[in-house]
């Protein structure tokens, strides 16, 4: 008998796992689709190599599903467990001696594997996910010679410094330069050099000219000044951010460094809103299990009916939809108000600990009075 619960239980969980990767692949596609167009931007005007668009696309991938996952997870479990049971393969097994939590232990299973998972996800590849995305942007952001810098336009640095060039080579030099430095007002300066290039030093990006010229006017004496260079530096560093100057959005940051972030006034200040959002790393996992449960139950608590279960499942998408929508809004709340940091644990325990006692119970959907007499027979 056992070998037989244990055959039944490895035939639901073979069949859980095609509708579960499909479903895990097609909604992680169109909404890693989505994400990626921010960044075509950056390909279509900025010239940002495809290399760089892959990497920043798939960074934002461990963010993506968090949220996938437990929403994949569920419309498995319901998809299958519908199908088992509008095929009579649960009546079946039932007879077989599978209870509710016997039939509903594959799915528990899948749903703890992907909630571990999914911690893995929230601890730590999202936020190593977050922080070397934001790095990438801000580096793509203050990579004058790649994003900044288009061949065959006027380019704006700042409001104070105008680059031109008129064509770039594959090694990253620039030919035919005009920059035209307007930080210093009553002493603007403009530079034409044949050629040039980005270089990176520890003091930041210098923009080195060769072969030109540099015109300074002197507005105060009215005299022009010229002078000719073989090589020329010019100071960008001011138009960069330095890496150690960037704070770390809630986001980036693991779970020890939201819980207890250090002590400048951006850390401060934000010290409620880094909180809720070490809760919610804590508690969003748990997803998976009460959208399991939720299926579990629209679909084996209750009566067998050929009709099928619609409303139930109907009634299961608009429980996930109200959980997870309550959650997002609870986040945003406990940055505000502390004391319902507890609700956020609270709003998916309770629906589990509800789905689970309907599974136990056999069912929380209103059950059909059969008349049991003899055909035939009026009541008295």
């Amino acid at each position: 008998m056992i070998r037989i619960v244990q055959r039944l239980q490895r035939y639901i969980l073979r069949q859980l796992a095609g509708p579960f990767v499909f479903f895990l692949l097609s909604l992680t596609g169109v909404i890693w689709l989505t994400q990626s167009l921010r960044f075509v931007d950056l390909i279509i005007n900025k010239g940002l190599s495809a290399s760089y668009f892959g990497q920043l696309t798939l960074l934002v991938l461990p963010g993506v599903l968090t949220i996938i996952l437990p929403i994949a997870l569920f419309a498995a479990v319901l998809y299958v467990y519908n199908n088992l049971d509008g095929d009579s393969e649960i009546v079946v097994m039932r007879a077989s001696g599978l209870g509710n939590l016997a039939l509903a232990r594959p799915a528990l299973t899948l749903a703890l594997v992907v909630t571990v998972f999914g911690y893995f996800l929230s601890l730590y590849l999202m936020p190593t996910g977050q922080r070397a995305f934001k790095d990438m942007k801000t580096s793509l952001r203050t990579n004058l010679s790649y994003v900044l810098l288009q061949e065959g336009t006027f380019n704006t640095i700042g409001d104070s410094l105008t680059v031109y060039i008129r064509a770039r080579q594959s090694g990253g030099e620039m030919l035919g330069i005009l920059v035209h430095d307007s930080r210093v007002k009553q002493r603007p300066v403009t530079m034409i050099a044949e050629k040039g290039a980005m270089v990176r030093t520890k003091s930041g990006p210098r923009f080195v000219m060769v072969n030109g010229n540099r015109q300074e006017i002197d507005h105060a004496a009215g005299q022009l000044s010229l002078l000719q260079f073989d090589s020329y530096a010019l100071d960008l560093s001011q138009f960069v951010q330095r890496d150690e100057d960037r704070w770390l959005e809630p986001g980036e940051r693991y779970l020890h460094e939201l819980f207890w972030p250090g002590t400048g006034a951006d850390d401060l200040a934000n010290a409620a809103r880094m909180r809720a959002e070490g809760h919610d790393r804590l508690a969003a996992p748990l997803y998976g299990l009460a959208f399991t449960l939720i299926a579990l139950a629209a679909v084996l608590s209750g009566e067998f009916n050929r009709r099928g279960r619609r409303w139930r499942i109907v009634i299961a998408v608009g429980c996930i939809a109200l959980v997870r929508a309550a959650g997002l809004g609870l986040v945003g709340l406990s940055a505000k108000i502390p004391a319902l940091i507890p609700l956020l644990y609270v709003n998916i325990l309770l629906v589990m600990a509800v789905c689970f006692f309907a599974l136990l119970r056999g069912g929380i959907w209103p059950r059909r009075r059969h008349d049991m007499r003899p055909a035939g027979l009026e009541p008295s």
